[in-house]
């Protein structure tokens, strides 16, 4: 998403034209792929294990499409474990490299930011606390701010939304983002689905799993249960989340999303117990989720790992839905995460920091 408007932005800045790896978005911003970015959307230790020769056929493929048409400027986006090796290799190359959306190296494993220096022609990084970090480390870093910043907004009133899809708002609506990657839904969907079931026997709910465009319709329905009433909707998860009195989210950029739209959420999320025992001896933060992170205090709760129960999921957001208390302490919560994500035009003020570059 973050690449797809980038790109937009750049294009009609300076004419460039684009190729990389991505998805529908990016396709349709008129990005040529010459990867699918679902090949190699893991996350963990063993996951990425198994996909190893699948991930190691598309690095090689970018970096012969690299060696093959020299291009001016390479902007790379997040996903460090495989961009810092492309950066690498880039640099090698003669390519010069931009990286978007900083790897969250001050989490953890942060001597990787001496590779980035000697890798990285500029960093633009999405939040404030990030640029001191960079720059203490001499890394040439510039803050914009955060792209989704006056741009998470649904696309038609609220009580439009619910007649579309025969929502009744005399009744609560629960909201569900278990992320966009398969591995995400596997392994946080089903613990969601028992706390829907849970809360469904506490009070008369409405749930609303909003789904990635591009997900593969049999990754859901393998998991979707008979007796939990969920309503999937595609492609329209700032509807889904406008529309909800409470979310719960898989932690990640959808936890930002939340944030922005004022929505009282339960953060939650689990990955292999092989990719959490290592996490436990390498993240060095006192919080998993970006909202917390950014308020610098627990605003919203989170619910990781063991911790991650459908109880205990149940728990948290009855209380979201039947104490004013608790959600209006949670919505100034996040007033304070919407100041810090800086204000609108983040894509743009980064497509003029990398014009200046070509």
């Amino acid at each position: 998403m973050y690449a797809a408007r980038l790109a937009s932005a750049l294009r009609g800045l300076t004419g460039a034209d684009f190729f990389g790896m991505g998805g529908a978005l990016m396709r349709e911003a008129g990005i040529e792929l010459v990867a699918d970015a679902r090949d190699v959307a893991v996350v963990g230790i063993s996951e990425v294990v198994r996909r190893l020769p699948s991930v190691l056929r598309v690095f090689n493929r970018i970096v012969e499409s690299a060696r093959r048409r020299k291009p001016a400027l390479a902007i790379l986006v997040d996903f460090p474990d495989f961009n810092l090796r492309l950066a690498r290799k880039l640099k090698k190359l003669g390519v010069p490299v931009v990286y978007f959306i900083s790897p969250q190296v001050w989490a953890w494993r942060p001597g990787r930011v001496r590779q980035m220096k000697k890798s990285v022609a500029r960093m633009i990084c999405i939040f404030p606390f990030e640029e001191e970090f960079y720059r203490k480390a001499g890394v040439p870093v510039t803050f914009v701010g955060h792209p989704l910043a006056g741009e998470v907004k649904p696309s038609m009133p609220r009580a439009e939304f619910a007649a579309l899809h025969d929502l009744d708002l005399e009744r609560a609506v629960v909201a569900l983002l278990p992320g966009s990657r398969a591995s995400e839904i596997r392994h946080n969907l089903p613990a969601m689905l028992e706390a829907c079931a849970i809360l469904g026997k506490e009070r008369k709910l409405q749930f609303l799993l909003g789904a990635a465009p591009d997900l593969a319709e049999s990754q859901l329905s393998a998991l979707l249960r008979k007796d939990v009433p969920v309503q999937v909707v595609r492609g329209a998860t700032y509807d889904v989340l406008a529309a909800a009195n409470c979310a719960i989210v898989a932690s990640g950029t959808a936890t930002v999303e939340t944030a922005l739209l004022g929505v009282p959420m339960v953060v939650v999320y689990r990955v292999s117990p092989a990719t959490a025992f290592l996490a436990r001896r390498l993240v060095r933060v006192p919080y998993f989720a970006m909202v917390n992170l950014i308020a610098g205090r627990r605003v919203a709760p989170e619910l990781i790992q063991e911790s991650f129960t459908p109880e205990k999921v149940a728990v948290e957001a009855l209380d979201l839905l039947e104490s004013k208390k608790a959600r209006d302490e949670m919505q100034a919560g996040l007033a304070v995460v919407r100041t810090r994500l800086g204000p609108p035009g983040a894509i743009v003020r980064a497509a003029e920091e990398i014009a200046s570059l070509l």
